[in-house]
C-alpha cells in the first residue's frame, strides 16, 4: 500500500481508502462479511475509512467500531453529519437554519462519537452542500467549535454530484481541510477548478464513487436490477442505464492486457496527484483484496490516461441522486 498527504493535515492516508455506505444501507449487506472484509482492509495497510451516520442510522459507524482494533498503525476516520431536513442534494434555496443549525452540527458530531468508539472524530463533514451558505457564520462557529473542543480533529464537505465548484466560497473561509468530490473516468469536471484551487491551498481531496456506482465495474447489463427500495434503481433508470452500458462499451477496447475495468478506474484516478485518497465501497474480502493491490505505484501509460480523457461526460446536477 502505497499512502499520500491529506493535504495540510500532514496525515500520510493509503491513497485507496474504504467507503462504507454499501455496508451500511445497501440490501445484501452482512455484517459478519462486513467487519471481515474492514479487518483485511486494515491488515492489508489500508488506514483511511469514510462513513456517514446516515449509512444505516450509524451502523456503518458501529461496524467501523468493532473493527477498527484489527491491523496495526494510525487509522483515520472520516464520518458525515446529515442534513436536517434530510434532503439529497442540497439547493441554495434551503435555508441554512433548515439543513444544518448548530445545535444539529454538534449533535450528530456527538452521536458519530459514540457509535465510533472515540474522544475525537479524525474527519467531521457535511453530507450536503451549497455555497449559498458559505459566508454565513453560524456554521463557521460551529465547525471551529468543534475543532476548539478537540471533538473533531479536521472538518470537510462532500459536494454535490456533477457541481464540483460549488464548495469554493466554503474553502475561502480557511475552515474547510477536504473535500469530497465524484471523480472517475466519465466524472473529470472536478479537474477544472476544484483541483487547482485544492493544490494551490493544501486542501485534501477525497475522489469518491470511483467505479461510477458500479459501471466501471464492468458487471451491469441492460437487464440488470436491484431489490425494490434499493437507490440504484432510480440512479440507473432505464435512459440513464443504457446510455452509461454504450459508455462502457467504448472503453473496454483501451483495456491493456491483463487488466479489467475496476483496475483501469483506479489507476485513472491515481494518475492525478491532487487525489488523496480514493474510497471504492467494498462489502467482501475479494473486493478489498482486489481493489488495494492497484496501490502497487505502476503509472498509467500516458497514451492511455490521455485517452481515456476522451471519455469525459458532462452530466447535469441535481438529475441524478
Amino acid at each position: 500500500m502505497r499512502y499520500r498527504r491529506f493535504g495540510r493535515t500532514g496525515w500520510q492516508v493509503s491513497e485507496i481508502g474504504y467507503g462504507m455506505w454499501g455496508m451500511g444501507g445497501w440490501t445484501g449487506s452482512d455484517d459478519d462479511e462486513s467487519i471481515a472484509a474492514l479487518s483485511h482492509a486494515r491488515g492489508l495497510g489500508c488506514n483511511f475509512f469514510d462513513t456517514a451516520w446516515v449509512y444505516g442510522e450509524g451502523r456503518s459507524e458501529r461496524l467501523m467500531r468493532r473493527a477498527n482494533g484489527s491491523g496495526s498503525g494510525p487509522v483515520f476516520i472520516a464520518t458525515k453529519i446529515p442534513p436536517k431536513n434530510w434532503k439529497w442534494p442540497a439547493k441554495p434555496e434551503y435555508p441554512l437554519a433548515d439543513v444544518y443549525p448548530a445545535d444539529h452540527i454538534r449533535e450528530y458530531t456527538e452521536r458519530s462519537l459514540e457509535n465510533l468508539g472515540v474522544s475525537c472524530i479524525d474527519l467531521q463533514q457535511f453530507h450536503v452542500w451549497t455555497d449559498a451558505w458559505a459566508d454565513d457564520q453560524r456554521w463557521q462557529r460551529a465547525v471551529d467549535d468543534l475543532k476548539r473542543e478537540k471533538l473533531v480533529r479536521a472538518f470537510g464537505i462532500s459536494v454535490n454530484r456533477h457541481e464540483p465548484a460549488n464548495v469554493l466560497k466554503a474553502l475561502a473561509t480557511g475552515l474547510v481541510d477536504s473535500v469530497q468530490v465524484v471523480y472517475n473516468i466519465f466524472d473529470q469536471a472536478p479537474e477544472d477548478e476544484l483541483f487547482p484551487y485544492c493544490r494551490e491551498h493544501d486542501i485534501a481531496i477525497i475522489a469518491r464513487v470511483p467505479f461510477d456506482e458500479g459501471s466501471l465495474t464492468g458487471t451491469l447489463t441492460a437487464d440488470t436490477r436491484w431489490p425494490d427500495g434499493d437507490w440504484r434503481n432510480s440512479y440507473f433508470n432505464a435512459a440513464n442505464l443504457a446510455e452509461t452500458l454504450a459508455r462502457v462499451d467504448r472503453l473496454l477496447p483501451l483495456l491493456p492486457a491483463g487488466m479489467d475495468l475496476p483496475e483501469l478506474a483506479l489507476r485513472f484516478i491515481l494518475a492525478h496527484p491532487s487525489v488523496s485518497t480514493t474510497i471504492p465501497g467494498m462489502r467482501k474480502r475479494r473486493h478489498v483484496g482486489r481493489n488495494l493491490a492497484v496501490s502497487d505505484g505502476e503509472p498509467l501509460p500516458p497514451r492511455l490516461f490521455d485517452a481515456l480523457r476522451n471519455h469525459r461526460w458532462d452530466r447535469l446536477p441535481n438529475k441524478t441522486p
